[in-house]
C-alpha cells in the first residue's frame, strides 16, 4: 500500500456505524491495485449525529466518492445535491459520487443482490420471495426484484420507524410493476409461516445477525423452513449468521451477503473510476465461493 500512495492519490470512503468489520476496503483497494488506479478506500465510523459534518468535510476535501451503510442510508439524501431515480424511488443512498463538488446519491444494493443470485445459479424470476426488512438495502432489493420479474413479494417488518416506508414500497411495486407485493408484521408468526410455505426464496435484509446482533434471528425455529427453500442473508460479517445456520441444518441451499457486497461494490467502483471492477480476481483474493 505504501508504495502506491502518492501526493496525487484520491480518497474514496465508506461511512457507517459500526463498520470496522467491513470487507469493502480490502475489496476496493485490491481492485485499485490490480488496475493500477491511484485511489485509496478507507472506512470511517459515522452515525447520524456526525453525518452532516462528514458530508461537508468530504465535499471540501474533494473526496471522489463514498459508500454509505446503516444507519445513514435513508438520511444522507438531504445533504446531497442530487439523487438518481433509483435512489429517489428507494428513499435511500448507498453510493455517492462527487463530480467537481456536485454530490449525487444513488443505490446499487438491489442490482448487487439480484446479480449475486444469478451468479450463484439462483433464478427467482417468476417466483415468490419472502423478505424481512424495510430499510434502505431491503427497499432496494424489493424494488429491484419486482422490476426484474419476481412474481410475488411478501415483505415482513416490525411496526417500527420503517413501517411507513414498507407501506410505500408495497404501493410503488404494485403500481409500477407486475409483481404482487404484500406487507406483514414480522411479529405475526402465523403469517410468516404461511408466506414462507409457498415461497421459492427467503431473504433476511435486516441488520439481525450482524454486530451488535450477532447470533440472533427473527425466525422462531427451523419448523418454518423446508429442504427445497433457498435462504439468503444480506449480512456478510459473520459469514454464517444464525439464520443461515438454521437453514443449513434443514438442508436448504444458502447464500450469505458476500455476493451482494461484491456486486453492489462493483457498480459503485465503475461510477467512481469509469472502469469495471476485476470481479474474477476479487472473488479469488477475497475467497468468495459462489
Amino acid at each position: 500500500m505504501s508504495e502506491r500512495i502518492t501526493g496525487h492519490t484520491e480518497l474514496i470512503g465508506l461511512i457507517a456505524y459500526p463498520i470496522r468489520h467491513s470487507s469493502s476496503p480490502k475489496m476496493h483497494n485490491e481492485a485499485f491495485a490490480k488496475l493500477g488506479l491511484d485511489y485509496a478506500y478507507l472506512a470511517f465510523e459515522v452515525d447520524n449525529d456526525t453525518l452532516e459534518d462528514t458530508v461537508k468535510g468530504f465535499r471540501a476535501m474533494k473526496v471522489r466518492g463514498w459508500n454509505v451503510s446503516m444507519p445513514n442510508k435513508t438520511v444522507i439524501g438531504k445533504y446531497l445535491d442530487k439523487l438518481t431515480p433509483a435512489a429517489e424511488m428507494c428513499g435511500a443512498v448507498n453510493t455517492v459520487v462527487n463530480d467537481n463538488g456536485v454530490l449525487t446519491g444513488t443505490i446499487t444494493d438491489g442490482v448487487g443482490y439480484m446479480k449475486g443470485l444469478k451468479d450463484a445459479g439462483i433464478d427467482a424470476i417468476g417466483k415468490k420471495m419472502t423478505i424481512a426488512g424495510a430499510g434502505g438495502a431491503a427497499t432496494a432489493i424489493e424494488i429491484q426484484a419486482a422490476l426484474d420479474g419476481v412474481a410475488e413479494l411478501s415483505i415482513f417488518n416490525r411496526k417500527d420507524k420503517f413501517w411507513t416506508n414498507a407501506e410505500e414500497t408495497v404501493e410503488k411495486i404494485n403500481k409500477n410493476t407486475n409483481c404482487k407485493a404484500k406487507l406483514f408484521d414480522l411479529d405475526d408468526k402465523e403469517a410468516l409461516r404461511k408466506e414462507i410455505e409457498d415461497s421459492y426464496i427467503l431473504t433476511n435484509a435486516t441488520g439481525m445477525g450482524m454486530k451488535p446482533l450477532e447470533g440472533q434471528t427473527w425466525l422462531p425455529d427451523t419448523s418454518f423452513l423446508r429442504e427445497d427453500l433457498i435462504v439468503t442473508d444480506t449480512v456478510y460479517a459473520p459469514a454464517k449468521t444464525k439464520l443461515l445456520e438454521m437453514a443449513e441444518s434443514v438442508g436448504c441451499k444458502t447464500l450469505n451477503g458476500f455476493p451482494m457486497m461484491l456486486y453492489q461494490g462493483a457498480a459503485a467502483f465503475e461510477l467512481w473510476t469509469g472502469k469495471e471492477m476485476p470481479v474474477d480476481h476479487i472473488k479469488k483474493v477475497m475467497g468468495f465461493d459462489f
